[in-house]
């Protein structure tokens, strides 16, 4: 389904948005066959409402008492035609971009984007802006590591739904057996061993250390990177200094100048074996983004201690029959003042979530429905990000 909304309301100007936020919102429920919301409760009233001939619907609940304004995109999980990915924020390579661009960048092989929320956390280099904080799967193909503390929506390769932390297991076996453990795609210190591959850019951007310039060994598994799997690699080249190129056909391991224990040294010709294990296994994944913390589990609110600050929020929840995106708009006085985490979890258990985390919020914060951000972002415009995540209409076959 097409729709038109007036793209020339900006979502940078906080006073159209504010003026128009209702006629979108009422536009998009209508055209999309959404049920409406219990105005002033806090509980959307879309229990037991028919399914959508679109597979998914909009709602904006507000909550005027408080006040909140909240944006809804549900799917219907069983809809074979719609699919959801991750994005990197330069598409082909990571960066930073809004939301609107990293949705209408989504390839057209893989659908027609229809919904996005911004992503997850990532981490804050000026050398490797939009490297992700945590494991980012995009298309089947692997471009960072899982990382302790941050929780990850991750789809399998039967299509169910996973909220997990992740361990990685990810190490290179050298010649004589030893083995090194290794991140991926993001800043190398001193004392560590960092695999590159080409959606970092057109080189490392190290300094020091040593650097392997790898390819592929055989028939064996290579490029793109996929998780849980092993590749056998053979040492094209091995170059001091570090900021080696880095093309689509090799990757490069960068071994920091006091990684200890030191491995072996190694010559062109060497054999070695890269190993993308995790804890649980996520062989086969096609999709993963991280997030946390985890807000819902098994239907119940997760519990916190201490001071909670309300704040623009952006989660995303689940149960057998649908998936949810919310985005909670925030610091707006009179219109929208954000959520604490934990009433962001109430809401998505009266959504009837079992299963949900937190995106990044704050001035992250962004919702995108059929060409138009439909949130108020709380600093008048959208802010850039890592990533999104984002519900496309498949091609037709």
């Amino acid at each position: 389904m097409e729709t038109n909304l007036d793209s020339t309301i900006l979502p940078g100007s906080r006073l159209p948005m504010v003026l128009v936020r209702h006629l979108l919102s009422a536009s998009l429920c209508g055209l999309l066959l959404c049920a409406p919301a219990l105005k002033g409760s806090g509980t959307p009233s879309n229990q037991g409402t028919r399914n959508s001939p679109t597979g998914f619907t909009y709602f904006h609940d507000e909550v005027r008492a408080v006040p909140w304004s909240i944006h809804v995109v549900k799917m219907e999980r069983a809809r074979t035609d719609l699919e959801l990915h991750t994005t990197r924020g330069r598409g082909a390579c990571l960066g930073m971009d809004i939301v609107s661009e990293q949705a209408r960048a989504v390839p057209a092989r893989l659908g027609k984007p229809l919904a996005a929320i911004n992503g997850g956390f990532y981490r804050k280099s000026a050398y490797y802006p939009g490297a992700p904080e945590g494991l980012q799967i995009v298309d089947s193909e692997l471009i960072s590591e899982p990382i302790a503390g941050r929780t990850c929506l991750w789809i399998d390769a039967a299509g169910d739904m996973h909220r997990t932390n992740v361990t990685s297991q990810f190490k290179i076996t050298w010649p004589d057996g030893s083995s090194t453990p290794f991140a991926l795609n993001a800043y190398r210190e001193n004392d560590d061993a960092m695999l590159y591959t080409s959606v970092i850019g057109r080189s490392t951007r190290t300094f020091g250390g040593v650097e392997l310039v790898l390819e592929r060994k055989g028939d064996s598994p290579w490029l793109p990177l996929r998780v849980g799997q092993t590749c056998t690699a053979q040492v094209r080249s091995v170059k001091d200094g570090g900021n080696s190129p880095v093309k689509s056909d090799i990757m490069v391991l960068s071994l920091g100048p006091r990684i200890s224990p030191a491995p072996p040294k190694v010559a062109a010709g060497a054999v070695v074996k890269i190993s993308t294990a995790t804890i649980p296994d996520l062989t086969g994944a096609k999709t993963a983004i991280c997030g946390g913390p985890t807000l819902v589990q098994g239907g119940q609110v997760v519990q916190w201690n201490g001071f909670q600050m309300r704040n623009p929020r952006s989660a995303v929840g689940w149960n057998k029959d649908y998936f949810f995106m919310v985005e909670v708009d925030g610091r707006q006085r009179g219109l929208s003042i954000g959520m604490t985490l934990p009433e962001l979890a109430a809401y998505m258990v009266k959504l009837g979530c079992e299963e949900a985390i937190n995106f990044d919020g704050g001035g992250s914060a962004t919702m995108w429905v059929l060409g138009n951000v439909i949130n108020s972002p709380s600093e008048g415009q959208e802010r850039p990000g890592a990533n999104a995540l984002v519900l496309v209409r498949k091609p037709a076959k």
